[in-house]
């Protein structure tokens, strides 16, 4: 399946509010660099990388004097691309995943579909508002700009959980584990896995 050999991107973004640059390899092996001005954030991607086994380096800088919606939405649109580009015309890959991850008291449920229709059904209501400084909206505008730029159907539902920690922590390792899915080889797919021959 030659189209998922090289499955490698790097995109940069730079705005009057953000400089963000990511390298994504789809077929790594877990490994992560990143570094947002975000503690919080830096730790959910840390392990989004690792469950989705993605090679993964992330540098942003954005005004956080002002607060972090601009690095937040910009993150979810960079990584967006990064993930639509590497995978190509996406041939040969399974398109769809999903992944029910329990951490605790908190069950998460993650399905996505790889079809290039951007759609989030974020039923994921936080405890509290923040998270140490940071607003737990701002993670709607992430998985949102993330939906968008990458092209992908994403669910994410809380079935319970009360703990805001283990709430992301399970939503963003879900995550991963759930586009690990959607992205892998399917040996018995030989070409675009759609009726109408793109997605």
């Amino acid at each position: 399946m030659e189209e998922c050999m090289s499955r490698t991107n790097r995109q940069t973004r730079k705005t009057r509010e953000t400089e963000i640059e990511v390298i994504l390899n789809v077929d790594g092996s877990g490994k992560s660099e990143i570094s947002t001005g975000i503690g919080f954030m830096d730790h959910m991607l840390e392990l989004f990388a690792r469950h989705g086994k993605f090679d993964l380096k992330i540098k942003a800088r954005g005004d956080l004097e002002v607060d972090a919606h601009h690095t937040m939405e910009d993150l979810g649109l960079v990584l967006g691309t990064a993930f639509a580009e590497a995978l190509g015309n996406k041939a040969g890959i399974r398109r769809y995943g999903s992944f029910l991850l329990p951490m605790d008291e908190t069950l998460v449920l993650v399905a996505l579909d790889l079809s290039g229709r951007p759609y989030l059904v974020y039923d994921l209501v936080p405890p509290v508002e923040k998270v140490g400084t940071l607003d737990t909206a701002l993670f709607h505008e992430f998985f949102q700009a993330f939906c968008v730029k990458g092209g992908i159907n994403l669910h994410i539902k809380l079935l319970s959980g009360g703990e805001v920690h283990h709430i992301f922590e399970a939503a963003f390792k879900g995550l991963g584990r759930a586009l690990e899915q959607a992205a892998a080889p399917d040996p018995r797919e030989k070409g675009i896995p759609s009726t109408k021959g793109i997605l």
